[in-house]
């Protein structure tokens, strides 16, 4: 009985034999991290686009670290239909459809309007890091998923 796919690669693999992509996509954590961006809602966006993208990986990775952060769990619940529900604020729905509006532009362009509604809650500078914070998961899920990480599942 299979018990889903196997491993392609794993992440300690990817720290021995490409430890240059591991820390050029940690410096761009890092940056993001830095910028001001509050964590939960870069957070909130790693599992919003990992879900999208399929990376389980990434996804339980991101939702470790989203309850360490104590973000609420009906948040986490429901941030596949985040567009369904008043759960979020202006601020984290502006960052949603951009981070959906991203991971999905091999599908549909970015539109003029989602940019406008970025605009309104967030600064040049801070678009320019959530973007690249989009992007950063992005990669990764294409990393992790593609290699099918073995996700890092919280024991207990």
């Amino acid at each position: 009985m299979s018990h889903g796919p196997t491993a392609r690669s794993d992440y300690t693999i990817l720290e021995q034999a490409a430890p240059e992509v591991l820390n050029a996509l940690r410096a761009l954590g890092q940056a993001v991290d830095q910028s001001g961006l509050e964590k939960e809602l870069t957070e909130l966006l790693k599992v919003r686009a990992s879900q999208i993208n399929g990376c389980a990986f990434c996804l339980q990775y991101h939702l470790n670290l989203a309850r360490k952060l104590d973000i609420a769990a009906a948040k986490l619940d429901l941030v596949a239909v985040w567009e369904e529900t008043s759960l979020y604020s202006p601020r984290e729905r502006a960052a949603l459809a951009w981070t959906e509006a991203l991971t999905r532009m091999n599908q549909q362009a970015v539109g003029d309007e989602v940019y406008r509604d970025l605009q309104v809650q967030f600064s040049q500078s801070e678009i320019l890091f959530l973007t690249s914070a989009i992007g950063a998961i992005n990669a990764w899920n294409r990393i992790a998923g593609g290699l099918l990480f073995t996700p890092p599942i919280p024991k207990g």
